[in-house]
C-alpha cells in the first residue's frame, strides 16, 4: 500500500500541534480534542504513520488543522514574514555596496564585481561534500551517529562515513539511510548521487536563467511546476506544490495546512542567492526571501535569508572576509528578537567558550531535541553556525563538525560545506580525499543538469552573477 509522506492530516496534526507551541499559539485544547479522538503523535522521524488513520479520524485532523491555524499568534510582531516589516525591525540592514569601496568597480557601473568560477566551484564542490557526508546517518540519533563513527575509528569525524568494521548488532540497531547507503558511504561513492540539497541549488540556477534576478515567487512556483518532479519535494516543499495544484497562489500555498513552513527547506535553497550578489548581502537576502515564501515563514524565512547573507558576504573578492564577520553579517537581515536570530547567537556563544565541540553539540540538543523536529530550522540553522564558529571556517573541520551534530546531517553539512568551500577559494584547497570521489559528476532529477560537472556549475553561477 502507498504511504504518501509528508501530506497525510492526520499526520500533520502533531507537527502543527508542536509548531502552534512554538508560536506562543495555546493548543491545548484542540490538542485534548485529538487525542480524545484517538488520533497518534507526529511520526518521531518518518514521514508518516505506518498505517492510515480512519476516514473519520482525517477529517477531523483536517478540521482541527483550519482551528489551529485560526489561533492568535503571539510570534508575529517581533517574528513577521513581510520583507518590510522584516527591513523595519533589522537596525543594522546592510547598506548596498558603494562603488568607491569595490576593488573592480568600473566608474559607470555600481554592481559589486562577480567572485571568479574557481571559488563558485569550490562552494559547489563543497556543499556536496558536505551534504554526502551526512547522507548515512540521516534521520539517525545523536548517539547513533556517534557509535556508527567510532566503530571504525572515524571520530572526531574526519572523513566519509564506512560499513566496514561496523558490527553487525550495531547496524540492525542504526541502520544506515535507506535511500543514501548504496551510494554514499565510502565504498560505494561514485560521483554525487541525486538529493534534493542539490536538487534546488541547480533550480535556482535555472530560475536566474530564465528571470534573471527580479524573479517573482510566482515564478518560482511555475519553475517547480514545470521542472520539479513532485515526488523529489518534501515536508514544506511538498505541502506548498500541493497546495499550488489545489489553485491556491503564493505566499497562502506556505500558510495552508503545512506546519512545516519553519522547517529547514528554504535554507537549502540559499547558496545561489548568496553567490550570485557577491558583497552584496541584502540583495541577497530579498533574493532568498521571494524564494522562501513560497514555501515557508518567519524563522524559516530568516534561515534563508541569514544564509544567503552569509554566503554573499563569504563570496565578497573586494576584501579577506572570515567566517565570524560573515556569520555577524548574516544576523543583520533577521530581526534581532527572533528565536532563529537568539538561536544563532547561543550557538555561537557556546562555540567560542568549549573547546570540544562534542560539548557544543550536547549543549544544543538538551536545549532543542525535546521541542524540536530534528529537521527545524532554529536548531539546524544555530548548529551551522556553531560548525563554522568552531572551525574557524576550516574547511573539513566545518563540514565534519556540522554534520558531527545529528538533526538533518545532510542540509547541515551541505550548507556548512557551500560556505567553507567558497571561503577555501579554490578546489585545489579542498582536501583531495573529499572530491576526488566526486568524479566531477552530479546526478539530478532537473532540466538537463545530470551529468553536469561541478566546474560548468561554477561557470553557469558565475555567469548569472555578472548578467546585467
Amino acid at each position: 500500500m502507498l504511504r504518501l509522506t509528508w501530506v497525510q492530516p492526520e499526520d500533520l496534526i502533531g507537527h502543527e500541534l508542536r509548531q502552534a507551541a512554538q508560536d506562543g499559539r495555546d493548543p491545548s485544547a484542540i490538542a485534548a480534542r485529538w487525542r480524545a479522538a484517538g488520533g497518534c503523535e507526529a511520526p518521531t522521524r518518518a514521514g508518516a504513520s505506518p498505517e492510515p488513520s480512519s476516514p473519520y479520524l482525517r477529517l477531523l485532523a483536517e478540521e482541527l488543522l483550519d482551528e489551529l491555524a485560526d489561533l492568535p499568534d503571539e510570534s508575529a510582531r517581533t517574528e513577521p514574514t513581510e520583507l518590510d516589516r522584516i527591513k523595519a525591525l533589522c537596525p543594522d540592514w546592510p547598506a548596498p555596496p558603494r562603488p568607491a569601496d569595490r576593488r573592480a568597480a568600473r566608474a559607470n557601473d555600481t554592481r559589486p564585481p562577480a567572485t571568479t568560477p574557481a571559488r563558485l566551484e569550490a562552494a559547489w564542490l563543497g556543499r556536496a561534500v558536505g551534504c554526502l557526508l551526512g547522507k548515512p546517518v540521516e534521520k539517525l540519533p545523536l548517539h547513533a551517529v556517534r557509535e556508527l563513527a567510532r566503530a571504525t575509528g572515524n571520530w572526531p569525524l574526519g572523513t566519509y562515513f564506512t560499513a566496514h568494521g561496523v558490527p553487525a548488532d550495531l547496524l540492525a540497531r542504526h541502520p544506515w539511510n535507506r535511500r543514501s547507503a548504496a551510494n554514499s558511504l565510502a565504498e560505494n561513492i561514485d560521483g554525487m548521487p541525486e538529493d534534493d540539497d542539490l536538487n534546488y541549488p541547480l533550480l535556482d540556477l535555472l530560475l536566474l536563467q530564465r528571470h534573471g534576478k527580479d524573479f517573482t515567487t510566482s515564478d518560482v512556483a511555475r519553475l517547480w511546476l514545470d521542472e520539479l518532479p513532485a515526488g523529489r519535494t518534501f515536508t514544506a516543499e511538498r505541502l506548498a506544490y500541493r497546495n499550488l495544484l489545489t489553485g491556491l497562489e503564493p505566499p497562502h500555498t506556505a500558510r495552508h495546512r503545512n506546519p512545516f513552513r519553519e522547517w529547514i527547506g528554504a535554507l537549502i535553497r540559499a547558496d545561489v542567492h548568496g553567490w550570485t550578489n557577491p558583497g552584496d548581502p541584502a540583495a541577497a537576502a530579498e533574493q532568498a526571501h521571494r524564494d522562501a515564501v513560497l514555501t515557508h515563514t518567519a524563522n524559516g524565512v530568516y534561515a534563508a535569508m541569514f544564509a544567503a547573507a552569509v554566503i554573499s558576504a563569504a563570496a565578497d573578492d573586494s576584501g579577506t572576509p572570515d567566517i565570524h564577520g560573515c556569520l555577524r553579517t548574516g544576523l543583520t537581515v533577521v530581526p534581532p528578537d527572533s528565536r532563529l536570530a537568539g538561536a544563532v547567537r547561543h550557538a555561537v556563544r557556546l562555540a567560542e567558550t568549549h573547546t570540544d565541540f562534542d560539548a557544543v553539540v550536547d549543549e544544543l540538543h538538551a536545549r532543542y531535541s525535546s521541542t524540536h523536529h530534528w529537521v527545524h530550522a532554529v536548531p539546524n540553522t544555530a548548529l551551522i553556525a556553531a560548525a563554522l564558529t568552531h572551525a574557524d571556517g576550516d574547511f573539513t573541520g566545518s563540514v565534519c563538525r556540522a554534520v558531527s551534530g545529528a538533526w538533518d546531517t545532510d542540509s547541515c553539512g551541505a550548507t556548512a560545506g557551500g560556505i567553507a568551500g567558497l571561503l577555501a577559494g579554490d578546489p585545489a584547497a579542498l582536501p583531495h580525499r573529499w572530491t576526488a570521489p566526486l568524479k566531477n559528476r552530479l546526478s539530478t532529477s532537473v532540466a538537463d543538469f545530470d551529468g553536469t560537472g561541478f566546474d560548468a556549475l561554477a561557470h553557469l553561477t558565475h555567469r548569472e552573477a555578472t548578467r546585467p
